[in-house]
């Protein structure tokens, strides 16, 4: 009789465990991936990925532990500029044939406090896998006019292209570089309980 209740309190503190573990998903219509890398020198360009999908599991209210998987589609990356588009998309840079994608999957995501976060994890771009650190800022969590659970935060960092090997370049006559090496990052992101 002793075993039948450790094993019925066993499977009871599991099930409690599984329920308060949440998964959300991305509102790709309130979420977006943008970047900008210098041009010149004297100024940016801007551009942004249209498709992208992943998830966040979570089991506690503050996303302290946060899981998080995000995968972009190389090919939708618009720059408003439909030559420089196809450039990038090529051998030259992201080589979308070869490589299609762009992954992230988290290690940590550590509150630094007044809901700002160290977003740790590995990025995977052009083949290559490198752990980088973003910061993340947690807007709040609220129920919309459907009924629907929201929550959204804005991510930022800023990464070196050419450590996944992405070396496109031409030097200026005045030594600077035609295309950045820095690419800064801006995501907004709206996450929807599933």
């Amino acid at each position: 009789m002793k075993k039948l209740k450790l094993l019925i309190a066993t499977v009871l503190l599991a099930i409690i465990s599984n329920a308060q573990v949440t998964t959300w998903g991305f509102d790709k219509s309130h979420s977006n991936v943008r970047f900008a890398v210098s041009h010149m020198v004297i100024s940016e360009v801007e551009g942004n990925f249209s498709i992208f999908e992943g998830s966040v599991v979570s089991s506690k209210a503050d996303f302290s532990d946060a899981e998080i998987t995000f995968t972009i589609d190389v090919s939708s990356i618009d720059t408003d500029s439909e030559s420089r588009d196809e450039h990038l998309l090529n051998e030259d840079f992201f080589d979308v044939a070869k490589y299609p994608t762009i992954d992230f999957r988290s290690k940590s995501m550590k509150n630094v406090g007044e809901n700002k976060f160290e977003l740790t994890g590995d990025l995977t771009m052009h083949g290559v896998t490198k752990e980088i650190i973003l910061g993340a800022k947690y807007g709040g969590t609220i129920k919309d006019p459907w009924g629907n659970t929201k929550a959204g935060f804005k991510v930022t960092g800023t990464i070196d292209r050419t450590l996944w090997d992405l070396n496109y370049n031409s030097t200026m006559d005045s030594g600077g570089l035609v295309i950045g090496e820095e690419i800064d990052i801006v995501c907004n992101l709206e996450l929807k309980k599933l």
